[in-house]
């Protein structure tokens, strides 16, 4: 039998997927970090790196058990911010297809590297305080 969640109504997640959902977020942080320390830029390293791309699909095969619990919007939360971080830098490439657009190519590139960053940094700590993430 499935245990509710009083104040949210929403069923208990099993404590190994919340343990896969910290393991995910490390992934992904450990992809910005890269991209943070190294020559890369945050977002590039996030959407390149082995872990990120690894925690991308563990998203995809263990969506469907979080279901109906906190964890649903942390997944949704880590795949949307894969997805809108391609779309960023698609969008710095397009624009630093000119010489003049190279510097707001590089502003773009740096600024979608933070917002990966806030989104991690966000998304883990509502998951420690076992919280939903809004939609």
């Amino acid at each position: 039998m499935t245990e509710i969640d009083h104040d949210s109504g929403l069923a208990r997640p099993p404590q190994g997927l919340v343990t896969l959902t910290h393991i995910i977020y490390a992934l992904h942080g450990f992809s910005a970090l890269t991209g943070l320390l190294g020559a890369a830029f945050i977002v590039t390293a996030f959407l390149s790196g082995w872990p990120s791309i690894i925690a991308v699909i563990l998203n995809y095969i263990k969506r469907g058990e979080t279901r109906g619990t906190f964890l649903e919007s942390h997944f949704r939360w880590q795949i949307r911010t894969f997805w809108f971080a391609l779309l960023w830098v698609a969008v710095a490439v397009l624009i630093g297809l000119t010489v003049i657009g190279l510097p707001l190519a590089w502003l773009v590139a740096a600024l979608a590297g933070l917002w990966v960053l806030y989104r991690i940094v966000r998304g883990w700590l509502r998951l420690v305080s076992e919280q939903g993430m809004p939609l």
